[in-house]
């Protein structure tokens, strides 16, 4: 008697990685047998909820072919953290001893495979001639080793600094001392699909971005003219696409940054986006 009592517990349920696609295109798993019992415990869990978000509109055709109906599906995408946004005062921050002076492209978050370090390395490589050109990196991850051997084989140290991990606190004194953000992925069906959540904190940041990835995050970055977006592991368009923003009037890098900011704003505030969240909640009791 007590058990028909008990009410069921909506389930709502936010995707940020599609699984098991995204073992498959970064190695983590190559085995087929287990990939297939991935794809069969995400199908289980995925019947168990009674609505799914997705951090891209890519996401969407896998989670309806996985037996969801779309009216059960939403959109919910990853929001800016307000640390992220450069208040006037650091516009013209005074170099820290770890940062160059020259122009610097800058790339903060995950050392990893689907970074596609490679293609920066590539493409830094391309444009070593413009000796006051720097990438600085910022983060950490399981590539970071091989990323600092190739650093040294490539003879680029002084033209990529691998500055490790920082607090977030600290992050946005790096970003406001930045002439562009960099972000990458690698060239694979399900990346094309991805939003990298590091997207939202250059928007917010009002840095104008160069990037070399494919679909959702290219679209997203040319929609909202913050940057330049080319195919991932183009070097060449990513070395090209570097030099223009490097040969840009201050001026211009700027609007390109207040674009992004003002969209970002309008797509990726946290109140909003949170307004949506409650709206399902609701629906859901």
């Amino acid at each position: 008697m007590l058990l028909k009592k008990i009410r069921r517990i909506p389930i709502l349920f936010w995707i940020l990685d599609l699984w098991p696609e995204s073992l498959s295109a970064t190695g983590a798993i190559r085995s087929g047998w287990m990939l297939e019992q991935v794809d069969k415990l995400v199908r289980f869990i995925y019947r168990g909820c009674d609505k799914i978000v997705v951090a891209s509109k890519g996401f969407l055709p896998s989670v309806i072919a996985k037996g969801i109906p779309a009216e059960r599906t939403g959109y919910f995408p990853n929001w800016y953290e307000s640390e992220y946004r450069i208040h006037p005062d650091q516009d013209d921050a005074t170099c820290t001893a770890d940062m160059p002076v020259g122009f610097r492209v800058m790339f903060a978050g995950n050392i990893g495979v689907a970074q596609d370090f490679g293609t920066i390395l590539s493409a830094a490589e391309l444009l070593k001639q413009y000796q006051d050109i720097y990438w600085v990196i910022l983060g950490d991850g399981r590539q970071f080793e091989w990323v600092k051997e190739q650093v040294k084989l490539r003879e680029l140290e002084d033209r990529v600094l691998l500055l490790g991990r920082h607090a977030p606190e600290r992050m946005v004194g790096y970003f406001a001392q930045a002439d562009s953000m960099l972000v990458t992925l690698k060239r694979d069906p399900v990346f094309a699909l991805t939003i990298p959540g590091k997207i939202q904190s250059y928007l917010a940041c009002g840095r104008p971005i160069v990037a070399a990835l494919d679909g959702q995050g290219a679209q997203l970055i040319r929609e909202s003219g913050a940057g330049f977006a080319s195919s991932a592991e183009d070097v060449v368009a990513l070395a090209k696409s570097v030099l223009t923003m490097y040969r840009m009037p201050k001026a211009a890098r700027e609007a390109m940054g207040a674009c992004g900011k003002d969209y970002c704003e309008k797509n990726f505030k946290r109140e909003m986006l949170f307004d949506r969240l409650e709206g399902w909640m609701r629906e859901l009791r």
